[in-house]
């Protein structure tokens, strides 16, 4: 087993020592937070540094490196964030306005999803050692929520001033609970930080072990050499087994927010799928029930949303429910089911098993409900390939999940939806035609930008009209939500989340 190879003295369940084994699957390729973009790299960023807020497991937004709640001024284009004192880098440089601005500016500047700051941020300014100014383009309603994204997390400006215009991959110097000792792709070690600011972590440290498929996560929480398993692309039928022994009194389960939405992205610039009523007939035609109960077991909600609804005021789906009758309705307006048999091209990624059984399970759904309209040729293709290739228009059709920056509706629908320069309803550049759909509609741009000026219900409405449309659209089609899991042996302690999904790494203790 891949674990062996690692030196852990400390795998063993009846040990004295209070460090903690956690394995998740994956490699992690970097540890910069203007980089970083997959689970288990930002559930990592987050023990080794500390965002501006916080949400809480009651979804409310708390101070963190912040003092207090932002002053917003000037009729929104000013917001002021009082900083607290007293926190040190893990390189002993001080926190402050000054090191926060260094942070947001790198950001802006190379980060990998710096869209989600993108036009609204007219300048970064620190009028006083421990105040954060930051001045608009206009007014945002969502811009305190993006101020809890683990993207966000400030760096030290002595440690990386090196790296203002480039990735610092393999160490992190922020001001969190945990400093890193050690990292590789496989195996990053966090120590407690002596002088972290706030409540010091409730064991001796965290080894973070990644290993390459289910079978040897599965495998290592039975034989013990791990404390905690995290649910990230575990086989169902083991998640399903683990799930069971919780239930049982065997291991402990923890579970957090509901943050990933599962969906498939038609593209819609080039035949077929440029045919407005395949699409909707694809969006009918899908078994959500069928499919959450035979590739979950249940623990997948299904979902016509492309918003968790918990982030919503709003709980009415606007994506149609499974119609089979309806489905064959708009097959035959696109021309197939009588002289014509359509063969779509449906991609999966091969190192997600739930994605195959999705996959085979909507193939096999289809070929008995709609044998002589269409049949889905099924190609797996492994992910880090499939998100290279996305925006280039490589693949009709895929299966793939998402999950914002931070928790907000906004986080969902502009990286989906948002687009630069069109024609028509073709997104040539922008976020819609890196997703790889291509669709837009002159509108949903417009709505977006008015949300942002919006608060409460006029808010919530505007994200409720973009949803119609989206779903009018047709170029989405959600799955399922996802909720982050985690099981525990059973002198450990059970697994806690934050309000943003991420595992609090510092409340695992060991029960003596």
């Amino acid at each position: 087993m891949a674990i062996a190879s690692i030196s852990l003295c400390a795998c063993q369940a009846n040990r004295d020592s209070s460090r903690i084994v956690v394995a998740s699957a994956g490699k992690i390729i970097s540890l910069d937070p203007a980089q970083a973009n997959t689970f288990h790299a930002l559930q990592i960023i987050s023990a080794l540094g500390d965002t501006l807020y916080e949400i809480d497991e009651n979804r409310d937004l708390k101070p963190k490196l912040a003092k207090s709640l932002p002053e917003i001024k000037d009729n929104g284009l000013t917001i002021n964030i009082p900083l607290r004192e007293n926190v040190l880098f893990h390189d002993g440089t001080d926190f402050n306005a000054e090191a926060m601005v260094f942070s947001l500016k790198r950001f802006i500047s190379i980060g990998t999803l710096n869209y989600i700051l993108g036009d609204r941020v007219a300048s970064i300014h620190a009028p006083k050692e421990y105040l954060l100014q930051i001045k608009l383009n206009r007014p945002s309603s969502s811009l305190i929520s993006l101020l809890t994204s683990v993207n966000l997390t400030p760096v030290s400006p002595t440690s990386y001033s090196d790296h203002k215009k480039k990735f610092l991959n393999r160490t992190f110097i922020g001001t969190g609970p945990y400093k890193i000792s050690s990292f590789n792709t496989n195996h990053q070690r966090l120590e407690p930080y002596s002088l972290y600011w706030g409540s010091p972590p409730k064991n001796e440290g965290i080894d973070f072990i990644n290993l390459s498929n289910s079978t040897a996560l599965f495998g290592a929480m039975r034989s013990r050499e791990i404390d905690i398993l995290l649910s990230n692309s575990l086989d169902e039928d083991q998640h399903k087994y683990l799930h069971r022994l919780a239930k049982i009194g065997r291991l402990r389960e923890g579970e957090g927010s509901s943050m990933e939405i599962g969906y498939i992205t038609f593209r819609s610039n080039v035949p077929p799928l440029n045919n407005k009523f395949l699409r909707k007939g694809l969006l009918h035609s899908i078994d959500r029930e069928l499919i959450a109960a035979r590739v979950s077991y249940g623990l997948r909600e299904p979902l016509r949303s492309i918003v968790p609804p918990s982030l919503k005021s709003f709980s009415s789906p606007h994506w149609p429910k499974y119609d089979p009758r309806q489905a064959k309705i708009f097959f035959q307006k696109a021309g197939y089911c009588k002289e014509e048999k359509l063969t779509l091209p449906f991609t999966f990624r091969s190192n997600v098993p739930a994605d195959k059984l999705l996959a085979l399970t909507w193939k096999e759904q289809l070929d008995r409900d709609f044998p002589e309209c269409i049949q889905l040729e099924l190609n797996g293709v492994e992910s880090t390939t499939i998100y290279r290739q996305l925006g280039k228009g490589s693949y009709q059709s895929v299966m793939l999940d998402w999950r914002g920056a931070y928790p907000d509706p906004e986080a969902y629908l502009s990286p989906l939806l948002s687009c630069k320069k069109n024609n028509g309803e073709i997104c040539e550049i922008g976020e819609a035609a890196i997703s790889g759909s291509f669709w837009t509609s002159p509108l949903i741009q417009k709505k977006l930008q008015e949300s942002d000026h919006l608060t409460g219900s006029e808010r919530s409405n505007k994200f409720n009209q973009i949803e119609k449309k989206a779903a009018e659209g047709s170029a989405y089609l959600p799955i399922w939500l996802v909720k982050p899991r985690a099981w525990s042996q059973l002198h450990i302690s059970t697994p806690q989340f934050n309000g943003s999904g991420q595992m609090l790494l510092q409340e695992i203790k060991v029960i003596k």
